[in-house]
């Protein structure tokens, strides 16, 4: 009898262990796209889970970074600028970096579209990660404007471009 306790003991043990490996597993960013009326600029906001762009950025160059440091920072930017776009006919629009923010768990990138709003049909690239981490998924939020209702997309290293509906 005794032994049966430890034996369930040690699987409950095991399935919790199993549930947190799983979930560590998970690696996903998350894009909210919207158009702000009072600037006339569509604002793009980025979250990463910290760990995975920390592992990235050590993998590439062989280094640790510290995105509290502005050279740091620019390393990030050029990644982000190379993997996540908007184009329109073809065409790049220029997604200006604003910042990002930096905790212990999140990265949040800040982008934004000068004086533009985001048309129907424009093609998303989002493969931040991907490229790194074969499960990454990656989820595109477009907030609703000029008549179009919101839309969530998901990105992937199968599917890293979509067309905005």
């Amino acid at each position: 009898m005794r032994r049966l306790r430890h034996l369930a003991a040690a699987a409950a043990l095991a399935l919790c262990c199993a549930g947190a490996a799983q979930a560590h597993n998970y690696h996903m960013g998350m894009a909210d796209i919207g158009y702000n009326g009072a600037t006339g600029n569509t604002e793009v906001i980025h979250t990463y889970t910290a760990h995975d762009i920390e592992a990235l950025l050590a993998n590439l160059y062989g280094r640790s970074f510290d995105l509290g440091l502005e050279e740091d920072q620019d390393v990030l930017r050029q990644y982000i600028e190379r993997h996540f776009t908007i184009s329109v006919g073809g065409k790049p629009l220029l997604l200006q970096w604003v910042g990002i923010k930096a905790s212990a768990d999140t990265i949040t990138v800040f982008q934004q579209i000068e004086k533009t709003a985001l048309p129907a049909g424009a093609v998303i690239l989002d493969a931040v990660l991907t490229d790194f981490i074969a499960t990454q998924v990656n989820t595109v939020n477009l907030g609703g404007s000029a008549g179009r209702a919101a839309v969530t997309l998901t990105f992937t290293a199968a599917q890293r471009e979509q067309r905005v509906p």
